[in-house]
């Protein structure tokens, strides 16, 4: 990985959908070349796919917040992360070390909702404690 291979992946990572051509013309090289790149990047597990990026506000799921999961000494990791899991509102589980033992990202349509998933993770009976951390804004590398 080189210093264009790096630039190449910031512009993949602003924009998913950036066309070669538009590319090799910021880079200084062919069309080719960073076709090259980019696949050597995709084959190489460094590039693992593209995304589109979502308005959550648009489509209803305005409010995002973090949960802190705490539970039994006991609890295996694939539990930890199976208990959130199925929850559709759900975005992303992160096991961490230390206390907490689970970081939950979810995203909701108002605090009702993020009070009935709250509820709905307390349910499972693994859980021994929970924090909540309600996102007020974000910035994101990408």
């Amino acid at each position: 990985m080189d210093e264009t291979d790096h630039s190449l992946l910031r512009m993949l990572r602003e924009d998913g959908r950036r066309t070669f051509s538009e590319m090799a013309a910021e880079v200084g090289l062919s069309v080719a070349a960073v076709k090259r790149r980019v696949d050597r990047m995709r084959e190489s597990g460094v590039i693992t796919g593209f995304t589109a990026q979502v308005d959550h506000a648009k489509l209803g799921w305005g409010i995002e917040a973090f949960v802190e999961l705490r539970y039994a000494g006991t609890t295996p990791v694939r539990e930890i992360v199976a208990s959130a899991y199925t929850v559709q509102e759900v975005q992303a589980v992160f096991t961490i070390a230390g206390d907490p033992d689970a970081l939950v990202q979810v995203r909701v349509r108002d605090l009702d909702h993020l009070q009935q998933v709250i509820d709905g993770l307390r349910r499972s009976g693994q859980i021994t404690g929970t924090k909540t951390l309600m996102v007020l804004g974000s910035w994101s590398r990408a």
